[in-house]
């Protein structure tokens, strides 16, 4: 009888915890844009604005360059960067530098920043805006994914760092290094990794994610720099690449191609993931090139809606849009402005520099922030690439500011300017930011 009345009384107490203290509910972020890489952020219990007496920085550890964001998973904090030895780094979007170093995966503790271990090799540069690795390390099960500039694809165990498989695509694919460097991050499905690859037949292609043996390739391209999706439409998972030519359905398992629509973004920098809300995707390239999409709802067929034109919809680069609402909240590479974007014709509501470059007046080249939406909210945390961690509101009316915090320093350069052009992770109620001398945990609790 004692027994039942204390299993009760601890029902009951665990359902008061939940109800009267707001126990908040964490989450991992294992991979680029979050668990699910929709770019939404469903932890609880997170402040409602950026206070204006800042935030706690929970640790900095220092790191060498790149522009790969970090993935947090089972308390560990993965990190991917470059540290140089020989040759000039410099940023020319027309010429590819030759350095010497080695990228390194290091896996830090996620409450205090200390290193675990390190993985390192030997990497030669031959790329444009060589700072370091672009992908963020993909992490699943016991295992971590990481693809290096140069074509390193390889999968280690995350409690050492030990590697249980490793190909070079260049070596093992004749594939060739794209001019700004391998930068699709690897996606995982099931018992397959896909990645781009780029050369005849092989634009993209499916690896077995325990051993790396090729099951398939596909399309006949260059890699791009975007990475592929896996979407459910039509009755059919379908899995979308967007390369310099095309976005494409295709079957996850075999690569037979549902469907495929032009789009053709200057110097191939198909780089943004295409975003889908309802029955809408969005894919956008630089300059004047994007693309609305309608997906039939009976089978996996597409057609295209509209087509961004010169001062309409918005035309991302670095950062993948949000697509929620009916509207398109993205940064735009020609004038630099966060832009909201109207789905039914590519119109646009509003545009500011609030989000990339608050003191700008008239235009920035690739204007860049990262954008993140609280789950069931209208609320956004904005990374910009002045290194300044923003909350604000985003609706079809405008732009509301809910305060911000420099986080850290710009390190990087882009038309002679100082950048961060780096997707921060998201989990256990911290942000975690890295530029090319330091990661930072920033405490985002309510």
């Amino acid at each position: 009888m004692f027994l039942r009345h204390f299993d009760r009384f601890r029902v009951y107490s665990a359902i008061a915890a939940v109800c009267f203290t707001g126990i908040a509910v964490a989450d991992d972020w294992p991979s680029w844009m979050g668990p699910t890489r929709d770019g939404v952020y469903r932890e609880t219990g997170i402040i409602d604005e950026v206070p204006a007496s800042g935030l706690k920085v929970k640790w900095r550890t220092p790191i060498a360059g790149g522009y790969a964001g970090p993935a947090v998973a089972d308390g560990r904090v993965f990190v991917f960067d470059y540290e140089k030895t020989a040759g000039e780094a410099f940023n020319d979007a027309g010429k590819r530098a030759n350095l010497r170093g080695q990228e390194r995966l290091t896996a830090l503790d996620v409450q205090t920043g200390e290193a675990l271990w390190q993985h390192a090799y030997d990497c030669p540069y031959s790329i444009s805006y060589p700072a370091g690795p672009r992908c963020t390390p993909t992490v699943d099960g016991d295992l971590v994914y990481l693809l290096g500039s140069e074509g390193d694809l390889r999968a280690l165990r995350v409690t050492d760092g030990e590697v249980v498989w490793k190909r070079n695509l260049p070596k093992d694919l004749g594939a060739e290094v794209p001019i700004w460097g391998f930068a699709a991050h690897p996606l995982i499905d099931g018992n397959t990794l896909y990645t781009m690859v780029g050369g005849k037949g092989q634009s993209i292609v499916a690896f077995d994610k325990l051993t790396g043996d090729v099951k398939w390739k596909a399309i006949d391209d260059s890699a791009g720099y975007c990475t592929p999706s896996i979407i459910q439409h039509g009755g059919t998972r379908q899995l979308i690449v967007y390369h310099p030519t095309a976005v494409t359905s295709l079957n996850p398992a075999t690569g037979s191609q549902y469907w495929s629509i032009p789009i053709t973004p200057s110097f191939e920098m198909s780089i943004a993931r295409p975003m889908v809300e309802g029955n809408l995707m969005y894919a956008s390239g630089i300059r004047s090139e994007s693309l609305m999409i309608q997906l039939a709802s009976d089978a996996p067929t597409a057609k295209e809606l509209w087509r961004g034109e010169p001062k309409e919809a918005v035309h991302s680069a670095n950062a993948t849009p949000i697509f929620t609402g009916g509207v398109v909240y993205g940064t735009d590479c020609v004038v630099g402005t966060l832009i909201a974007v109207d789905a039914k014709d590519g119109s646009r509501l509003w545009e500011t520099f609030e989000a990339t470059k608050p003191d700008e007046k008239r235009f920035i080249k690739h204007g860049t922030a990262f954008l993140t939406r609280l789950a069931d909210t209208d609320r956004y945390l904005i990374f910009s690439e002045t290194g300044d961690l923003q909350m604000a509101k985003l609706t079809p009316k405008g732009y509301e500011d809910l305060g911000r915090f420099h986080v850290l320093q710009p390190t990087g350069e882009a038309f002679g300017r100082p950048v961060v052009w780096s997707h921060p992770a998201y989990a256990g109620q911290t942000a975690f930011a890295r530029n090319d001398q330091e990661i930072v945990a920033v405490d985002l609790a309510k």
